[in-house]
């Protein structure tokens, strides 16, 4: 099976590129200069050229405060380039799988977020992931969105990464505890992707293989939570570690207003398609262990 993806660098990018050998499958990262979301003419072109049995958006503008002043390049991005992926895609006749957010509710629900919940997004980040929602699901493509939350892994920028950089040279690291979320590591959900896909694939047109899905590390913590998290499994392979001072968010102002509460139920991706991911604390364990023993770029 070939999965065109689009982008090259981001995490789930190289996560998908990790993970393709095990689950048998051929990843194309489709991206700059052939793929370039703000400039669409060239997109279906570049995409038919990978000659993919299914296209998995997850390029997107990514810089949470920095789209607060740049709402327009967002939305351009998130908003109007995942349309013209899945105009691509509907053109080619292939499923396409969107790459989407816990950044689209507000956060003030008291329990995990279900897929039908009412959507409020707070942020110019979260509204364009919204639009980019909304542009697939009128685009007449075989669609799917996976929403997803706090994803960390091997590769790029993430939290995991800066608190242990932030270790070797603190002892002691303030972090947010009152915001509530869903770990997600990007290796975890490359692997849930290839298997959507695959499922797409084999069954096109089985209504209940399609629609939105959330998909995030299974159980809950706080920032603080997976701060103390990561310096545990840092400490015990000798690693850089710092103590955690728990903070609120009101005390770590950011021009994007986050959600309270990002925590996401991922029961309906068990009940359609038999898919869960791990734990989140023992993804934790494996991407430290891992970022531990990699040479340092």
């Amino acid at each position: 099976m070939r999965i065109a993806v689009t982008g090259r660098t981001g995490q789930v990018v190289q996560s998908l590129l990790a993970r393709a050998e095990a689950a048998s499958v051929t990843v194309i990262p489709v991206g700059r200069p052939e793929l370039d979301l703000a400039q669409p003419d060239g997109v279906r072109q570049a995409l038919g050229e990978a000659r993919p049995d299914c296209i998995v958006n997850a390029a997107a503008y990514t810089a949470v405060d920095k789209a607060e002043t740049e709402p327009e390049l967002a939305m351009r991005f998130n908003g109007e380039g995942a349309g013209t992926v899945a105009a691509a895609a509907a053109a080619l006749g292939v499923p396409l799988i969107q790459i989407s957010t816990d950044y689209v509710f507000d956060g003030m629900a008291p329990r995990p977020w279900r897929e039908s919940d009412a959507i409020a997004p707070l942020s110019a980040y979260g509204r364009s992931k919204l639009a980019g929602e909304e542009a697939v699901t009128a685009s007449g493509a075989d669609w799917t969105i996976l929403r997803t939350a706090w994803v960390y892994s091997p590769y790029g920028a993430n939290f995991v990464k800066t608190m242990l950089r932030l270790a070797e040279s603190r002892d002691e690291i303030g972090v947010v505890s009152d915001q509530l979320g869903s770990p997600t590591s990007a290796l975890d959900l490359a692997d849930t992707i290839i298997a959507v896909a695959k499922a797409l694939a084999a069954r096109p047109g089985e209504a209940s293989l399609r629609g939105v899905f959330h998909a995030a590390g299974t159980g809950e913590a706080s920032w603080a939570d997976l701060a103390a998290a990561v310096f545990a499994a840092s400490a015990a392979l000798g690693g850089p570690s710092a103590a955690v001072r728990r903070i609120a968010t009101i005390d770590y102002p950011t021009p994007a207003r986050r959600p309270a509460n990002s925590r996401l139920d991922c029961s309906l991706l068990a009940e359609r398609h038999g898919l869960r991911l791990p734990p989140w604390q023992d993804s934790v364990k494996t991407c430290v262990a891992t970022l531990l023993t990699q040479p340092k770029s």
